[in-house]
């Protein structure tokens, strides 16, 4: 995990194992959200941005070298 003083965001770099991953078990595989419905929120309340665009689909398929912020976390997709 790498903290980025400037912004006072934390890095994270999350390996998925298949082709994608969808946006919703993203937040939950890394703790962000506690339960599906909470990722859901977090998504329809434009909380979270992927390559820099607010993303609203909840099943946005991520492929590695995406890039997600939600609040002070960054999660470069491997």
């Amino acid at each position: 995990m790498l903290y980025l003083n400037k912004l006072h965001k934390k890095m994270e770099e999350f390996e998925i194992k298949g082709d994608y991953i969808e946006l919703i078990a993203l937040l939950k595989a890394t703790g962000i959200a506690e339960t599906g419905g909470q990722a859901k929120g977090m998504v329809d309340e434009g909380l979270v941005k992927v390559n820099g665009v607010v993303e609203f689909r909840k099943r946005a398929k991520l492929l590695r070298g995406n890039v997600v912020v939600v609040e002070q976390v960054i999660i470069k997709i491997n």
